[in-house]
């Protein structure tokens, strides 16, 4: 079966004694569609925009996997110091993924609400009391625990009032790290705790977990950030191609929970809870004044592309109609259109030629 292949395939690139240290991609020709010299185009173009892991995993197997070492310059020691935990055999670094954390958190609070524990019809102030925002009592009460999985809280950044719940889509990260204190409430334990016992020792994910972040970042509204690894990133991809199973083929998450993450929202199309999409209309990106952009979220991915994506260009899809899960951490891409870039040279390497 498919995620017994993906298992297999980290156990033996675990094991692997070949990953190497010299900037050479390791790639393995595990499927006969992928261009080898395309691929090659893709390794090349990863490494160039700062990159310090890269995995692509098809059906099963692993097609490509590479760690670069952070370059010796004052960026690199400042991103070192601000989002680096720790360095795993093989030279992949576990890092904050800045806001990829959020999609492991929809996933929480989706078996929260299995559990009879959450309710997203509620409010936030039920779960966590009054005063958590700087809205008027009545206009804090109206906002559900769903308006934050989906971004339409209608609180600013700083909290205060901007429009009524559920109005308007606004990435608001301050507002949404209050679901953080609900999953607590609800379950009645530390954040820590519930994560790994509801998914990631369930999920085999043993390099993910939460950690305090530097003062520079624990004081703008989400002091914690989840730090995790490429493969362990891989292993979240394949519980999503599989639909919320474990890798033990039981279910992690249900079936009605698990589409409700990825259904678009009613104020972005391009969005879920917590997830981007990839077949809507139009899109709303990140920013207090985001344009509106007519056509998928990612021009060049596939429509049923589902992205979990963080600051500094971390990158997380899954794309089911392909089987393919592919991963990016690091520093900020130089290319400030990366994400289309990237997908131009994936679709190119993914059908031989």
């Amino acid at each position: 079966m498919f995620r017994t292949a993906l298992i297999a395939a980290t156990v033996a690139l675990a094991s692997c004694a070949a990953v190497p240290s010299s900037g050479e991609p390791q790639t393995m020709t595990a499927a006969a569609s992928w261009n080898t010299a395309a691929l090659a185009d893709v390794a090349s173009y990863v490494r160039s925009q700062k990159t310090t892991g890269f995995l692509i995993i098809q059906d099963g197997n692993a097609i490509i996997e590479h760690y670069w070492p952070l370059p010796d310059d004052p960026a690199s020691q400042t991103f070192h110091a601000n989002f680096v935990h720790g360095e795993l055999p093989g030279g992949a670094l576990r890092e904050d993924v800045a806001s990829q954390q959020k999609s492991l958190i929809a996933l929480l609070v989706g078996v929260g609400v299995d559990k009879g524990l959450i309710d997203v019809g509620k409010s936030v102030t039920s779960y966590i009391g009054a005063g958590w925002s700087k809205a008027a009592p009545e206009q804090e009460a109206a906002i559900t625990v769903r308006h934050l999985l989906e971004m339409n809280s209608g609180l600013k950044e700083d909290l205060t009032y901007k429009s009524p719940a559920g109005a308007e889509f606004f990435y608001n990260t301050p507002a949404y790290a209050k679901l953080k204190p609900v999953l607590e409430k609800a379950a009645g334990q530390d954040l820590r705790i519930l994560t790994q016992l509801w998914f990631t020792k369930i999920a085999d994910m043993h390099s993910t977990g939460w950690e305090q972040r530097p003062g520079a970042f624990s004081d703008v509204g989400n002091p914690t950030g989840l730090v995790t690894t490429p493969r362990d990133l891989a292993i979240l991809g394949q519980i999503i191609l599989d639909r919320g199973r474990k890798p033990s083929g039981a279910r992690l998450i249900s079936e009605a929970q698990f589409d409700a993450i990825f259904t678009p929202s009613a104020t972005n199309p391009a969005y879920g809870r917590l997830w981007w999409l990839n077949n809507g209309a139009y899109a709303l990106n990140v920013g207090p004044n985001a344009p509106r952009r007519e056509g998928r979220f990612i021009p060049s991915a596939p429509a049923d592309t589902l992205s979990a994506l963080g600051a500094q260009d971390r990158k997380l899809f899954v794309v089911p109609s392909m089987k393919l899960i592919v991963v990016r951490t690091g520093q900020a891409a130089p290319d400030r259109d990366f994400n289309d870039r990237l997908w131009q040279l994936l679709s190119k390497a993914a059908t031989q030629q």
